[in-house]
């Protein structure tokens, strides 16, 4: 039996805050043998990594299996014909935002994500922004109208977390889901305890 091809994956970071959430997806795709990965960084989002985290910004680019300068606009996935799986961008900035919204690609990390929605493939956007203005709003309704998820980074309480480390994985677990990647970070919800719903047979 033909091994089978691994996923292909497009991961973008840039300038906005929460580049924790960008590292923690890098690190549970490179722990997968089924996946491949293609990092873009932008300018703001290295000077982010150095300013939040403990993370050198050469660890974080060693995560994936390919990594390309933000002004190589000639690079393989400026391309259709380039094939991937999918594209995330983690955290996503709202001039990013804007900037595929309006199909303005002015970089690499712009130029993949209008490829990506030009070539009918997933595109989340992991937006960081608070509070938001009309213009952020309808950025965001154009970019779901072109057919992008937009996924506001947006801890979640429900699971009752204990560390910031849970936050983030719950986090980056549903981005897994809207990837369709198993994983472990998240379990299914399955109602509060004592108020499922009951069995009929």
């Amino acid at each position: 039996m033909a091994k089978k091809s691994p996923r292909v994956l497009i991961v973008g970071m840039s300038g906005a805050s929460g580049a924790i959430h960008g590292i923690r997806l890098l690190e549970m795709l490179a722990a997968r043998q089924d996946v491949e990965t293609h990092l873009v960084i932008s300018k703001a989002a290295e000077i982010n990594i150095k300013h939040e985290t403990s993370w050198k910004v050469s660890q974080v680019k060693a995560l994936a299996n390919f990594c390309y300068d933000i002004d190589d606009i000639g690079a393989s996935l400026a391309s259709g014909s380039f094939k991937s799986d999918g594209m995330v961008i983690i955290p996503c900035s709202i001039k990013t935002l804007s900037a595929v919204a309006n199909s303005y690609s002015d970089n690499l990390l712009s130029r993949a994500a209008d490829v990506t929605l030009k070539e009918r493939r997933r595109l989340v956007l992991a937006v960081r922004e608070t509070p938001l203005h009309l213009g952020h709003l309808r950025n965001m309704t154009r970019v779901t109208e072109t057919g992008a998820i937009v996924f506001p980074l947006v801890t979640a309480f429900y699971n009752r977390p204990q560390t910031i480390q849970e936050l983030i994985d719950h986090t980056v677990g549903r981005i897994l889901d809207l990837l369709g990647l198993e994983h472990s970070l998240v379990s299914q919800w399955s109602g509060i305890p004592g108020k499922e719903a009951p069995r009929i047979k």
